[in-house]
């Protein structure tokens, strides 16, 4: 992650995914992490379940970073604007992790998925490589 990005990273309550622990994630399941496991990678704080997921994430950081800076993976794609997240909405794509807003009757993880997930990744990839987020 380029040293630039991280102006633009989510730290909803401190820490990455607001907390939630970014490897239980790929075991399909989201948990709040707790503050006796927690990292600093390239200045962004994460929180874990257990000493085995900090461990995990220790050994390759940047295969369980949330895509995005951990903004809404939607709202990259659809309009190339950061909006805060519930952590509890999330899709691992192809490897990587996909965190969505979810909250007053607006569930974007079912719109991502409604309107092309594949399309809305693409445009979400070049929204965030721009230079507005630089």
């Amino acid at each position: 992650m380029a040293v630039a990005q991280q102006i633009d990273y989510n730290m909803q309550g401190k820490y990455a995914a607001d907390g939630y622990d970014v490897v239980a994630y790929f075991s399909d399941t989201a948990v709040k992490g707790s503050s006796k496991f927690t990292h600093t990678y390239d200045g962004i704080n994460y929180r874990f379940a257990n000493a085995e997921n900090l461990n995990k994430f220790k050994e390759n950081p940047t295969a369980y970073m949330p895509q995005y800076g951990g903004w809404c993976a939607y709202a990259m794609g659809a309009y190339a604007d950061k909006v805060e997240i519930n952590p509890k909405t999330f899709e691992i794509r192809d490897g990587k992790l996909y965190l969505f807003y979810n909250a007053y009757f607006t569930n974007t993880l079912d719109k991502w998925l409604e309107e092309g997930a594949e399309d809305l990744k693409t445009k979400a990839d070049k929204s965030w490589e721009s230079e507005k987020f630089k």
